[in-house]
């Protein structure tokens, strides 16, 4: 039953999302996932007889394996006692996984900060968004680092669950966010995680590979319905995608860039550090308050043909294997 409604379920699922964002008052099954996370990171430190790297490798079996197994017996549990609870905890596990409305929140406080003039509050809004320093950050900054953040978290926080949970259902989509929380959480180049993180790190980059790349053709769509300049997109990726650091945020920030006709990237610091980063996009633009309302506008749209493109997809593949 659960596989037979899968697409239903996807539907409200997003559509919760989108009404009610992250519950701030309930726990948050990200939130166990990092618990366990930094316990087994813990646990596997004490160990001196194993390597870091095979003690990361271990974290992540622990981590992303359990998750697995957890969502799996929670469906099934709510299932045996009743087929509704089963389909309702695939709406709900669903509807944690996906970020559409909580990205979209996030850069709305930057704006609405900006709107008021109050760029102190803007920065500290967008500290909460991206990890490089906040304190000398001019308008423009602020404008850009949240541009770049809603462009990059279009694949993390939104296409990159609905994709496994297209192809696995909630199971595949939990199973995504706890190889996102690890990288997150220990993804690192730096001495504590060079060697712990790099299981997390590299697994991350495989799990968005796929998704990072099909976002840019449904970013162009987007584009293209809202009036931007849907054929930027796929240059722009051409041209500056590879260009950033990591093998698939670029993907999608470079078709935002493209999209809005700004240049994304260049110089910033992180932890005091001044670093010159390659910039993204095809013009030399800057971004401005309407740039950021066209981005939230172009993360949601997208989003949403993501799934709907997803869900024929799905039902074009079941009606051929019958």
């Amino acid at each position: 039953m659960m596989n037979a409604v899968l697409e239903l379920q996807l539907l409200a699922a997003f559509i919760l999302d989108l009404l009610l964002g992250d519950p701030r008052k309930l726990p948050h099954p990200v939130k166990s996932i990092g618990f366990l996370a930094m316990n087994a990171e813990a646990l596997l430190r004490k160990y001196q007889g194993i390597s870091l790297r095979a003690a990361g490798i271990l974290a992540v079996v622990i981590v992303v394996g359990g998750t697995a197994v957890v969502t799996w017996g929670v469906l099934w549990l709510c299932s045996s006692v009743h087929p509704l609870f089963g389909v309702a905890a695939s709406i709900v596990i669903l509807y944690f996984s996906f970020a559409t409305e909580d990205l979209a929140g996030h850069a709305r406080a930057v704006l609405a900060a900006l709107e008021q003039k109050d760029l102190q509050q803007a920065r500290e809004k967008v500290g909460m968004m991206v990890g490089r320093d906040i304190a000398e950050m001019d308008k423009e900054d602020v404008l850009q680092a949240t541009v770049e953040s809603v462009a990059e978290n279009t694949v993390d926080g939104v296409t990159a669950p609905m994709f496994y949970a297209l192809l696995f259902g909630p199971v595949g989509a939990m199973t995504y966010k706890a190889i996102n929380t690890l990288d997150s959480m220990f993804g690192y180049k730096d001495e504590r995680y060079m060697e712990f993180g790099w299981a997390s790190a590299k697994l991350d980059d495989a799990a968005n590979y796929l998704p990072a790349r099909l976002t840019v053709p449904v970013v162009g769509f987007a584009a293209w319905i809202m009036r931007l300049d849907g054929y930027a997109v796929f240059r722009s990726v051409v041209r500056t995608a590879r260009k950033h650091a990591s093998p698939n945020a670029g993907f999608s920030e470079a078709a935002f860039a493209g999209a809005l006709g700004v240049r994304l990237g260049g110089p910033r610091s992180y932890g005091g550090i001044r670093q010159k980063l390659p910039y993204l996009g095809i013009v030399e633009n800057d971004c401005t308050i309407v740039t950021l309302r066209k981005t939230i506008r172009l993360m949601v749209l997208s989003a949403f043909l993501f799934l709907i493109v997803g869900i024929f997809v799905r039902l074009a593949v079941q009606g051929g294997a019958t």
